[in-house]
């Protein structure tokens, strides 16, 4: 039986790389991970609530860091998109079931198949700020049935995880990226790599 889910009732955004929520609206993966950003200020990643929007980025996007299976995702995120562009879409919001530490690197690479970085750029996510643990975070993901384009606002830029966004996300439809039973499929085998 399906879970009750509304959408955020904040405007509460989480910025990713556009490829990477690509790849989560797609079903292609589950899980993203997390250290903070640059701005952070805590200088680390917090959870600020487990629902929230995806703000796609683009800026700092580099192939050689997407394995190649999945390099075409990200050009399909570059086709059309700008440095000057004025607006972003919003197109899914998210939800986060579980938010897992950690700082193996051999369980990290273990999930190597679970998501599109290179184990290069997984490694260097887990080795920066080497005390701090890595946020696993397992993401249901829904698909607006309505996308949203918005301004882009001069505090959205930066490198900070969160954003309330400026602009109201009118309410409308949604269907989630993958079924109950699909998600919980990809999470139970996760999880059984995770607690080896």
């Amino acid at each position: 039986m399906s879970q009750r889910v509304e959408q955020p009732t904040s405007t509460l955004s989480l910025k990713e790389w556009a490829v990477a929520v690509k790849a989560l609206g797609t079903g292609e993966q589950i899980i993203t991970v997390r250290k903070g950003g640059l701005y952070e200020e805590t200088k680390e990643f917090k959870l600020e609530n487990n629902r929230f929007y995806l703000y796609p980025t683009y800026e700092h996007q580099k192939s050689e860091l997407v394995k190649s299976d999945y390099q075409h995702l990200l050009q399909s995120t570059l086709e059309g998109w700008s440095a000057e562009q004025s607006t972003v879409t919003i197109e899914y919001f998210a939800e986060v079931t579980d938010d897992i530490e950690l700082m193996d690197e051999e369980k990290l690479r273990a999930l190597s198949s679970y998501h599109i970085w290179t184990d290069s750029f997984a490694d260097v996510r887990l080795k920066w700020k080497r005390k701090l643990p890595l946020h696993i975070l397992f993401i249901r993901m829904y698909r607006l049935d309505q996308p949203i384009s918005i301004p882009v606002a001069e505090s959205y830029k930066g490198c900070k995880s969160w954003h309330h966004l400026l602009s109201e996300l009118p309410q409308s439809g949604f269907e989630p990226v993958l079924s109950d039973e699909e998600y919980v499929q990809q999470k139970e085998a996760i999880m059984k790599l995770l607690n080896k």
